[in-house]
């Protein structure tokens, strides 16, 4: 007999994935109540929609500004979305709102990897292995995976995409980004933005 997901179980689910009640529902008779699963399984098809809606044009959006610590921090933030009609939902005012205040508390410097400069990287991988030979006693034949596990580090600390959510660290913001994108059927990018800060 196929498992009869409670109501509880499949607004908890839609809470955590923001899929739809069907979707919430179908997944957890599929994963016979195991919500971790069903969470799992939920956030790879938004992945794989996510995938599937990034080549397509977003010409239309917001741009929201947040201020910090009585004035002393500054975001403006350009988030664009395929229609008006999106860009004017609460889930899309939200998801504004949520990545101005990350950017505000995170400070990245770009938005993605490919984003930061040639020369900046090349420098930053010299450090690291600098770093590693002053230190002396790895092995050489890994030396490159710990520089690679650093740089990934480096990654989340400088862009924003890589960046853990500030109200969610399991979650990226490309995760949060993703789920938003999953919800509202449309391909969602996050353009520009700038930070200011009193005597930066």
């Amino acid at each position: 007999m196929a498992y009869a997901p409670k109501p509880d179980e499949i607004k908890e689910l839609r809470r955590i994935t923001g899929a739809g009640m069907l979707d919430c529902k179908k997944t957890l008779v599929e994963t016979e109540g195991d919500v971790n699963n069903a969470t799992d399984i939920l956030r790879k098809k938004g992945l794989a929609v996510a995938a599937k809606k990034s080549a397509r044009t977003a010409s239309m959006g917001l741009i929201t500004s947040y201020i910090h610590l009585g004035g002393k921090v500054g975001v403006l933030v350009e988030i664009n979305c395929e229609t008006d009609f999106v860009a004017k939902t609460d889930e899309f005012k939200e998801l504004t709102k949520e990545i101005a205040m990350q950017i505000a508390a995170a400070n990245p410097l770009y938005i993605k990897k490919e984003d930061i400069p040639e020369d900046f990287l090349n420098r930053e991988k010299d450090v690291q292995i600098d770093r590693l030979k002053q230190e002396g006693d790895k092995p050489e034949n890994i030396l490159e995976k710990i520089v690679e596990g650093r740089m990934k580090k480096f990654y989340s600390e400088i862009c924003l995409l890589e960046q853990a959510y500030i109200k969610d660290d399991s979650k990226s913001i490309q995760d949060v980004l993703n789920d938003t994108i999953a919800k509202l059927g449309e391909n969602i990018v996050i353009s520009k933005f700038a930070r200011f800060q009193i005597g930066d």
